[in-house]
């Protein structure tokens, strides 16, 4: 099935600016492709059509003006239920807000519309973000995997990757404190980067002086998240971590040579929980392509203590974040929210001084990695799609996990550390699901890291094998029947 809805947006954009796709066809594509398959799989829960068909018509009419065009200039984009957007509600997969209509776009939203993005509509997640395997709140239900609805595709941005991967519209928005881009990235078959802490500026976090939570993009391909970094990219004010970019740098991706590059592997840290078929499937795919490297080499980065600064460092995240929340409405929110808040309550101060330090400690010692290798790889998840309904993983191949996050070590390890970490898709997994890459850069590369992603992309477009998969959207879409 190939529609103007199945282009990536730098096919897109490309066709716009030589005026052979009208913004007006492609926002209509959009359209039909989301009513098509969203009763099936649930990852839009607002649109605003009738906003973004005026907003198409505007920019055909500048198209045919001749106007300046910006990056985005007519292309759709679903925007996290995490996100405020300007007469749109805004539920953040909470009861508490479910009729929260914002007055104005936060910063994220608005520099995307300045862009000359349209927004479609708001994509599902999990309340507050807070759940990694599945994409499900008590306001708009479950959301389920394209490629077998009957099986998780992934939080916090599971809405993101669903319509991504249905060609709904060709980028979304995301966020990640764990991997909450990185997993649905993996389990639909489509990119996304964690960007550099600070490259995309955030006006709403509460807690601004920590790397834990970032936004960044999903799309189809590398390229394409680029092209989206490209305008998120920049300092603002209102983050205290942010930094200045030349936003060219991430347009004009390089050209990496993949033969120049020298790459880290590892299937689980040396500690981290992965699922055997995950890791015989990641030895498979591995030997499809690593002879295109310079070098490829096993090595298990130090982060051996992780796992536990992750958890602590979480706790006080929730307690900053919704302690009054869960005073004053623990009935009303989710068991995620309130198992975080409480573990935030019980932890020593000295404990919390401990992760703090070790934290530090731990990003020294992987940095120097990166005098040796150029990138760092690893299996995108540590698991296949569990079924829909399993909210949290709480074994691994019958280990018993210790805590809702302790399945997602193999990103949230990472997320620590601060650097850029691309997804990538590879294939299918030994389930017949989505299998992706996790590739980590150097501190700042994110731009190298997206290219090494889209030289890998190059080289998995031939096999089969390696291919980004595509789901049968004719088995999942809506009939009256």
């Amino acid at each position: 099935m190939t529609e103007p809805c199945d282009l990536t947006a730098v096919e897109a954009r490309r066709l716009i600016g030589r005026k052979r796709l009208s913004p007006i066809e492609l926002v209509e594509s959009c359209i039909a492709r989301t009513e098509m398959v969203n009763p099936t799989v649930n990852a839009v829960v607002a649109e605003c059509y009738d906003r973004a068909r005026d907003e198409a018509r505007t920019a055909t009419e500048a198209l045919v003006g001749g106007d300046e065009l910006g990056p985005l200039h007519g292309l759709p984009f679903g925007v996290k239920d995490l996100n405020d957007t300007e007469g749109l509600v805004t539920t953040f997969g909470s009861p508490l807000y479910r009729d929260n209509v914002p007055e104005k776009d936060e910063l994220l939203v608005a520099k995307l519309r300045r862009a000359g993005g349209i927004v479609l509509g708001k994509t599902a997640t999990p309340e507050f973000g807070a759940g990694g395997n599945t994409t499900v709140n008590s306001v708009h239900g479950y959301t389920r995997n394209p490629f077998d609805p009957s099986r998780a595709c992934g939080g916090s941005s599971g809405g993101s990757g669903v319509a991504l991967a249905c060609g709904m519209m060709p980028l979304c928005t995301g966020s990640d404190s764990g991997g909450s881009l990185r997993k649905p990235a993996t389990f639909n078959g489509v990119a996304a980067i964690r960007p550099t802490t600070g490259l995309v500026p955030s006006d709403k976090r509460g807690v601004g002086f920590t790397n834990f939570s970032v936004q960044g993009p999903m799309a189809r391909t590398a390229e394409d998240c680029a092209l989206m970094l490209s305008v998120l990219a920049g300092d603002d004010i209102e983050d205290p971590l942010s930094f200045n970019v030349r936003r060219d740098d991430y347009r004009a991706l390089p050209e990496i040579d993949l033969s120049t590059v020298r790459v880290a592997v590892s299937v689980d840290f040396g500690w981290a929980p992965v699922e055997n078929g995950i890791r015989e499937t990641f030895e498979a795919r591995l030997a499809k392509f690593q002879s295109s490297f310079k070098s490829c080499d096993r090595f298990d980065p130090p982060l051996d203590s992780a796992l536990d600064v992750f958890w602590i460092l979480r706790g006080v995240q929730f307690l900053a974040s919704h302690l009054e929340r869960y005073r004053n409405h623990r009935d009303q929110i989710g068991e995620n929210i309130v198992a975080n808040v409480e573990a935030g309550l019980t932890m020593k101060p000295e404990d919390i001084g401990w992760a703090n330090a070790e934290h530090t400690r731990l990003y020294r010692q992987f940095q120097k990695m990166f005098a040796d290798y150029d990138v760092l790889i690893t299996p995108g998840q540590p698991i296949t799609p569990t079924a829909v309904e399993q909210r949290n993983v709480t074994h691994v191949d019958n280990v018993p996990m210790e805590n809702y996050m302790h399945a997602s070590a193999l990103t949230s390890s990472l997320t620590l550390m601060g650097n850029p970490c691309v997804s990538t898709p590879c294939g299918f997994d030994h389930t017949g699901m989505p299998f992706g890459l996790q590739i980590c850069g150097p501190m700042h590369g994110d731009s190298y890291t997206l290219g090494v992603a889209r030289a890998l992309e190059r080289v998995f477009e031939g096999d089969p094998d390696l291919a980004r998969p595509i789901p049968d959207l004719e088995k999942i879409r809506a009939t009256d029947e």
